[in-house]
């Protein structure tokens, strides 16, 4: 398999499922403020091509950049870091 360039790597929590071959992924980072130094929780929703289904609302995923897929898809699922507890 050939590499495509350098594509930018996430890691985030999967918080929907109910479209089809589709998982919207929750990013959280903390980025240090310019002035003051605090640091600051940011958040951002990626909208994330899942095409087997695999994924699960609560688990951890690490998802990777990839060609439009569709309007709002441009993320593709690369594997499951953390399974969701059945029971």
């Amino acid at each position: 398999m050939t590499e495509r360039g350098l594509r930018k790597k996430l890691v985030g929590t999967v918080i929907s499922t109910r479209m089809e071959k589709t998982a919207v992924v929750l990013v959280e980072r903390l980025t240090k403020h310019r002035t003051y130094g605090k640091y600051l929780k940011r958040r951002a929703k990626y909208v994330v091509h899942d095409p087997q289904s695999r994924c699960q609302i609560g688990e951890k995923v690490r998802i990777i950049e990839s060609r439009p897929i569709s309007k709002r898809k441009r993320w593709q699922v690369v594997d499951i870091i953390e399974k969701v507890k059945q029971g």
